[in-house]
């Protein structure tokens, strides 16, 4: 029997890339005129668009051709696929994040076609997360077409394959598309690749033609070239079709499909560390998202309307080549803009919703400090705030709801001539809870015990944590890490395309060091700082110990001024590792070999060494690492020329080189042999979901001048 080769016509539309997001908007206007117009004047062939972005642009905006939109997809000839948002990059959002980019879509497509699109499609994505196949099965979809990484990136058993993200996770029945979605036509070649790595009585394939990256769809020229050559091709009969029939065809046989586990990586690893900006933004914006949303508790139409706007711009900027730092620099400002606008609403709805609690609060002749813990996981840990003082700094105790002394600390205010200190204090709070801080009259017996040591420019606690200025020390058996930022040579271009990991050396700068300040010197927290450089950028590090915890807080800020070159912190295991370790990805966490791949990552990596030992890092700024069973290191930063793609040389007058500036990073190393992925993921939690704060005068006395 022949292959049965199924002709999918569309047209690849990057909203953003080599262009800014409003000349996506009129390619996609003029792509699906142009594809109306074909489906009228060709009644045989079909359609395949995703993206609800997409769609709702054009109802907007050109409501006659939406209607035409309407009739086809009413007449069968033009498939909704995909069913998201946009086509996303699949590993950087946050898990919830993820189920809105999946949610707002299916949304759109319920309300305005009646129908929830059963296949997932993300074909120029540049790796896919083991938690796809849970989130797609959750939304209702069965199927899943994607591209990268392609053969030469990362061998799979079939061309057609079921995928699950973990044992006894959902399956999802997926296709990879050989060497490309968009062909602008059809030769023996293209026909030979689909028809290859087939599953033993599979009889049927895909084929994906049409115009792109800046959409076009079919051309009269590609539907009449593949009119006259259905049966052209040995062995294969070509059909116009749809991924919905294709995969209809196909799942009947699932017991002869072969099962892959696991994430499917990996594409491009410089998407993981350029234009830092995008990655921080649309981090931030997810988790003050979340915030804002568990925070309110019946949601005013209106706050629901400004989040839900708030959500499509993260949504949107989502994207791929957006979030995987890939587009020109000029179309960043407008993706920047969307992504600190999202931010800055949430953050609004979140400060609006801890004022409105304040009605519910009683009066009292004592100035409060509110905090809400606008987080679905508990909160324990310090906080700092400043509140206004007037000319009274230091004259007063803390204390909680019930009148009790509490410790805290005084630290500078971030304005160098305000005398009013910032105000350091531990918290422990419930998912929701709202709790109430007094500032009393200073006490007699406020004295507070301090279990912090500085001594010669070292910090330490009491829970065995040392950092001695260069290295950090863990416990009685005194095992320490010593993190060092290493400077590398890096030619790739902006994707690095071909490389699965980056060099080991040579190593062209490390960083230098001043000798370390101390500025906080407890009781709940002590901090040395330092000053440095690595080649043309200047440093600041400062390292923090707090009392009762079991890690050693890294703050980071480079002034990066490099130009073709990358930066890691390498921290080497005090002990061999084992050959795997855990990393946070988008849902949870995965095992992943110590085999030196460049990896994305989400928030934090967990390294076991022999006879138990972990050392856990958490880096919520960091979104790219490469580990062996000796070091791990964590990328932070590259400086490519922006939008320069292989084979070009990447040299040109106005070329604009990546994440010049400042940058600041946030890290806490723990080593026992007790932490846990548990652990660092309320860690992470609670760095990227601190708790709002507020002040609150109700019922004080006025004072005379």
């Amino acid at each position: 029997m022949p292959i049965t080769v199924h002709l999918i016509f569309n047209a690849h539309l990057d909203p953003v890339w080599i262009w800014p997001w409003q000349a996506g908007l009129d390619e996609t206007l003029a792509t699906c005129r142009s594809v109306c117009d074909r489906l009228d004047a060709h009644p045989e062939i079909f359609f395949s668009r995703g993206e609800a972005w997409v769609y709702k642009q054009i109802e907007a905006l050109d409501p006659a051709l939406f209607a035409r939109i309407c009739k086809h997809v009413e007449a069968g000839h033009w498939e909704i696929v995909g069913g998201w948002w946009i086509q996303p990059d699949c590993n950087l959002p946050n898990a919830f994040a993820f189920e809105k980019q999946i949610g707002l879509g299916m949304e759109y497509f319920r309300q305005k076609f009646g129908l929830l699109p059963r296949v997932g499609y993300n074909v120029d994505s540049f790796g896919h997360s083991a938690a796809l196949p849970r989130l797609m099965h959750a939304a209702g979809q069965k199927y899943y077409v994607m591209m990268r990484p392609q053969e030469h990136e990362m061998s799979l058993p079939s061309r057609l394959f079921r995928w699950r993200g973990r044992e006894g996770d959902p399956e999802i029945l997926t296709f990879r598309i050989p060497w490309s979605y968009c062909h602008r036509c059809i030769d023996a070649a293209a026909v030979e690749r689909v028809c290859t790595l087939l599953p033993e009585g599979i009889g049927h394939t895909m084929l994906f033609a049409g115009l792109g990256d800046h959409g076009g769809g079919p051309s009269e020229k590609l539907i009449e070239h593949c009119k006259d050559n259905l049966d052209s091709f040995p062995g294969c009969h070509l059909e116009f079709s749809t991924m919905s029939r294709f995969f209809e065809a196909v799942s009947k046989q699932a017991d002869k499909i072969p099962l892959v586990t696991g994430e499917l990586q990996m594409h491009a690893i410089g998407c993981y560390s350029v234009h830092r900006p995008i990655k921080t933004g649309l981090r931030r914006a997810e988790h003050l998202l979340a915030q804002a949303e568990s925070s309110t508790g019946d949601m005013t139409p209106e706050n629901r309307q400004v989040l839900d706007k708030a959500w499509e711009h993260v949504c949107f900027n989502q994207f791929h080549d957006t979030l995987g730092g890939t587009c020109i620099p000029s179309a960043y400002r407008q993706c920047e803009n969307q992504v600190a606008g999202a931010a800055a609403c949430a953050d609004e709805v979140l400060h609006w919703e801890l004022r409105k609690r304040y009605l519910s609060l009683g009066s009292d002749p004592l100035q409060r400090i509110v905090v809400m813990n606008a987080s679905d996981s508990p909160y324990d840990g310090f906080v700092e705030h400043e509140p206004w003082l007037d000319d009274c700094p230091d004259n007063f105790t803390l204390l909680d709801e019930a009148g009790n002394i509490l410790p805290w600390q005084r630290m500078p205010h971030e304005a160098a001539f305000v005398r009013s200190p910032r105000v350091l204090f531990r918290v422990k709070a419930a998912p929701g809870e709202i709790l109430q801080f007094k500032l009393g009259p200073k006490s007699e017996i406020d004295a507070q015990p301090n279990s912090l040591t500085v001594i010669n420019g070292a910090i330490a606690n009491s829970e065995g944590v040392h950092f001695d200025g260069h290295k950090i020390f863990f416990g009685a058996a005194n095992l320490g890490i010593e993190p060092l930022l290493d400077l590398y040579e890096d030619g790739s271009d902006t994707w690095s395309h071909g490389m699965d990991h980056y060099p080991e050396g040579p190593i062209v700068a490390s960083a230098s060091w001043t000798n370390p300040c101390i500025v906080d010197a407890g009781p709940l927290m002590a901090s040395s700082i330092l000053e440095g450089r690595i080649g043309e950028s200047g440093l600041k590090a400062e390292w923090r110990v707090y009392a009762g915890e079991p890690f050693c807080e890294f703050i980071l800020r480079v002034h990066w001024m490099e130009r073709r070159k990358l930066l890691k912190l390498r921290i080497q295991n005090p002990r061999p590792a084992l050959s795997s370790r855990l990393d946070g990805t988008m849902d949870t966490f995965i095992s992943r070999l110590n085999n030196g791949r460049e990896l994305p990552l989400r928030d934090w990596t967990l390294i076991e060494m022999h006879e138990g030992l972990k050392l856990g890092i958490l880096a919520p700024d960091v979104f790219a690492l490469d580990a062996n069973t000796m070091r791990s290191r964590l990328t932070l930063l590259r400086s490519p020329v922006m939008a320069h793609h292989d084979p070009h040389h990447g040299h040109f007058p106005r070329e604009v080189f990546s994440d010049q500036g400042v940058h600041e990073f946030r890290f806490r190393f723990f080593l026992s042999y007790k932490v846990s992925q548990e652990t660092l993921d309320l860690h992470a939690k609670m760095m990227q979901r601190p708790l709002v704060v507020g002040d609150l005068t109700k019922g004080m006395l006025a004072q005379r001048p």
